[in-house]
């Protein structure tokens, strides 16, 4: 594996891990808010040993990515990131495994692309166009609770254990190393920009009937996408997820009769911390379906 700096839409620097044989169909896994490419360790191992290559990517204001100066984590801009990096990797139609962020900049992408036949294959990670709102303030509140950071990793673990508790507690913290930054005062901070989420949360809070606007509007558009799609699709949604619903599932293959669905026992929907390994069986049997890898 190789860590590889790309340049977004912008020009902004992104950072990705590359993994497997060159020649293997590429497969881009994207993470969700608050997360990084670390969150796909296990699964993009998994992807590299059956023949595919595998891109996992930091998003802006994420991990080793830039932080944007002009904080501009607008939905196009992060779809614009991606199409330059599928430009930049030279990647024929890649396929594109997107949690909760990651799903919506894929479809994002689409729409962006013009609905240009674009990827192989998606597969949207408990995340739909339209998600329940109460589990979508859960997320951001978490996301912007602690501003002045943790005092220990333990710290850290039992803030994500109070969001998630149906989630086995880490058998160390360890890993939470890889998603907190530790400042010159000794304490432990996430590794994003902060204003990733301080924007959005400004508009969530202070214009409630704005914001459900603006989320209605931007799931028609999603569903748009995600109908116009000529790739395989596939949604996998954690049992226990708050933000995938049945009636947002309902939606979604209502706007894409053609998208697959599967539901993952035991899993809930991931946040800083987590990683995305209860997924990882559900993502290769269908992309061993649709795909031809070379292993």
């Amino acid at each position: 594996m190789r860590t590889v700096t790309f340049r977004g839409g912008s020009g902004l620097k992104i950072v990705g891990d590359v993994d497997g044989p060159e020649e293997g169909p590429a497969v881009m896994l994207l993470h969700g808010g608050g997360q990084n490419r670390f969150a796909w360790k296990g699964s993009g191992a998994a992807l590299a040993a059956r023949g595919y290559r595998v891109v996992a990517l930091d998003a802006r204001g994420h991990g080793d990515s830039a932080w944007d100066p002009a904080a501009d984590y607008e939905m196009e801009t992060m779809a614009a990131d991606l199409l330059a990096v599928i430009d930049q990797l030279g990647a024929d139609r890649p396929a594109v495994v997107g949690a909760s962020l990651g799903g919506i900049t894929a479809l994002e992408a689409h729409a962006v692309a013009g609905h240009r036949d674009i990827f192989s294959a998606v597969v949207l990670v408990d995340i739909a166009p339209k998600v329940e709102n109460e589990g979508s303030r859960r997320v951001v509140s978490f996301m912007m609770a602690n501003p002045d950071g943790f005092a220990t990793l333990d710290e850290a673990a039992a803030a994500i254990a109070e969001y998630n508790p149906h989630r086995p507690p880490p058998s160390s913290t360890a890993g939470l190393a890889k998603v907190l930054r530790q400042g010159e005062d000794g304490r432990w901070r996430w590794h994003w920009d902060p204003k990733f989420i301080a924007e959005r949360g400004a508009r969530m809070l202070a214009d409630p009937p704005g914001w459900e606007a603006e989320r209605q509007m931007r799931a028609d558009r999603l569903h748009a996408s995600a109908g116009a799609l000529q790739a395989p699709l596939l949604l996998i949604r954690g049992l226990l997820s708050d933000l995938v619903s049945d009636e947002t599932v309902a939606a979604l293959r209502a706007a894409a009769p053609q998208a697959e669905y599967v539901d993952v026992r035991g899993a809930g929907h991931m946040v800083a911390g987590d990683d995305n390994d209860a997924f990882t069986t559900a993502v290769t049997s269908f992309l061993g379906h649709h795909l031809r890898a070379t292993a």
